[in-house]
């Protein structure tokens, strides 16, 4: 047992800081016993979190405080669409404050899904899934689906420069590049909003 302990702690470290998952994505390596076996004795140890029924990650840690973060609430999301095989995106106001282009701190984090309508507590915030026809679904990388979502919210003449910055600022080149390749089959405005943002003033492109 001690064995598969350690495979699967370094399956989930393997994934980075901050991965959130469920037994199902530990299924192809080992039978589901094993998996619960494996997430107790390491939720046991402190090397996992768990932070609803079913749903644990790898907590990101700060030097700086000294403490374990909190989850990161759209790699919950993600969880569980892989755990429930359902297709989502974030709402729009969920996509702002995920790019920390809103100041307000959401109650409630909020993504539109193929699947029922769903609530979930998460150490203190509600993630809630809402049954509704997706636009964005089909963006090969995570970011790419929250910059639209966002920009969609805000609407063509309510994009500053300051929040393209913001968003510049979070993203590396090689993840500004991946997007700008992903996004090309959304909206006209939106796709110029998102070259201008990568590609704008300050850029080599």
């Amino acid at each position: 047992m001690k064995n598969i302990i350690e495979t699967m702690f370094y399956f989930i470290a393997g994934h980075g800081r901050g991965w959130a998952f469920s037994p199902s994505d530990l299924l192809a390596r080992v039978s589901r016993q094993q998996a619960d076996s494996a997430l107790s004795e390491l939720v046991k140890q402190g090397k996992i979190r768990r932070v609803a029924r079913g749903i644990y990650d790898y907590p990101s840690y700060s030097e700086l405080l000294k403490k374990k973060l909190s989850p990161d609430i759209d790699l919950v999301a993600r969880a569980y669409a892989r755990k429930f095989n359902w297709r989502i995106e974030a709402s729009g106001e969920t996509a702002l404050n995920l790019l920390g282009l809103s100041t307000q701190v959401p109650a409630t984090y909020v993504y539109l899904s193929d699947g029922p309508n769903k609530c979930y507590d998460i150490v203190g915030a509600t993630l809630e899934f809402k049954q509704s026809s997706l636009r964005n679904i089909g963006f090969k990388h995570r970011e790419s689906a929250l910059v639209v979502q966002a920009f969609r919210s805000l609407g063509k003449d309510q994009i500053t420069d300051n929040m393209k910055e913001k968003i510049r600022q979070q993203i590396t080149p090689t993840q500004q590049e991946k997007i700008l390749k992903d996004t090309q089959i959304t909206t006209t405005w939106v796709y110029e909003a998102i070259k201008d943002t990568f590609r704008g003033e300050g850029s080599d492109g």
